[in-house]
């Protein structure tokens, strides 16, 4: 694997793995009870987005590196997958 498609699978990886974080722990102001005028109520009260980035780098860190070993490491190739179509040497 090449060091640009490590980052762009690891880019991929990050931004997926901070949408599955950024719901854990928000507090709303309307589950708070302090909204004012002009603020939404679904609006989070302290979304803590350092933590959730440094969460979010951990988490992506692992899943790329199980990643890379299937990729690099396990010497699997999409031939192996026997649900996709065989391709010869003319493709």
């Amino acid at each position: 694997m090449s060091l640009g498609a490590g980052l762009a699978i690891y880019a991929i990886i990050w931004w997926l793995t901070l949408f599955a974080v950024l719901p854990f722990g928000v507090v709303t102001h309307y589950e708070d009870d302090s909204v004012e005028r002009g603020t939404a109520p679904s609006a989070p009260v302290a979304p803590r987005m350092w933590i959730k980035a440094l969460i979010t780098t951990c988490v992506a860190a692992v899943i790329f590196a199980g990643v890379y070993w299937l990729i690099v490491e396990s010497g699997l190739h999409l031939d192996d997958i026997p649900f996709l179509p065989k391709f010869g040497e003319n493709y």
